[in-house]
Parts: structure tokens; sequence; C-alpha cells
């Protein structure tokens, strides 16, 4: 019932900037999260960082600094900037939805972040 849309990767060298966005969709009610996972060649998925619908944040500690989330929470739209782009965050990122009180996650089809020189 939430459709998400992923949009803002490509290719950037190292150092660059890249914004992702991802709109959601459809029937939304109650407390919720969205965010962005990430997964490498290689690797594991691996959480980046969330925002709730109260603009609470998150972010695994390695990130916290050159990654930023926000929200537009009328366009009920997640961005992620990502800055000091470095190699190693070359990955697949995920945008992903979820209910606090609910069972219901939803996932993005994934857009590919490449940073290479």
């Amino acid at each position: 019932q939430v459709q998400l849309v992923e949009s803002g990767g490509g290719m950037v060298q190292p150092g660059g900037s890249l914004r992702l966005s991802c709109a959601a969709s459809g029937s939304i009610f109650g407390s919720y999260a969205m965010g962005w996972y990430r997964q490498g060649p290689g690797k594991q998925r691996e959480l980046v960082a969330t925002i709730s619908s109260r603009n609470i944040t998150t972010y695994t500690d390695s990130l916290k600094g050159r990654f930023t989330i926000t929200a537009d929470n009328a366009k009920k739209t997640v961005y992620l900037q990502m800055d000091s782009l470095r190699p190693g965050d070359t990955a697949v990122y995920f945008c992903n939805f979820r209910y606090y009180y609910l069972a219901d996650e939803y996932w993005g089809q994934g857009i590919q972040v490449t940073v290479s020189s």
C-alpha cells in the first residue's frame, strides 16, 4: 500500500556529493520512520540513517557528519545528503519505510551510488 520511488543516485568522484530522494505515496497513517540502507559489493545490507515522522533522526555512527537525512513531511519525501563521498560508500542504496506500531514495512527497488576516480 506504500510505494517508494528513489532518485538521485549516480556516479561521483571521491570527495564529491550526491543527494538521494525517496518519495512515499499511498495510504500512510500513524507514526513511521523512513530511511536509507545500503548494500555494497560482497557486503551485508546496513543501516545508513532514518528519520521519523516526528523528525527524529538516527545515523550509523561511522557516517554521521558526512551524511545528513532530512524530510519534507508534506511531500512524504526523505533526502539523504551525502558529502565527502569515499569509494567505500559505493553501494546500492535502499529506501525503507517502517511503521512504529504496525508490522508493515516497505522497500524501494534500490538506487546505485558509485564513488570512483
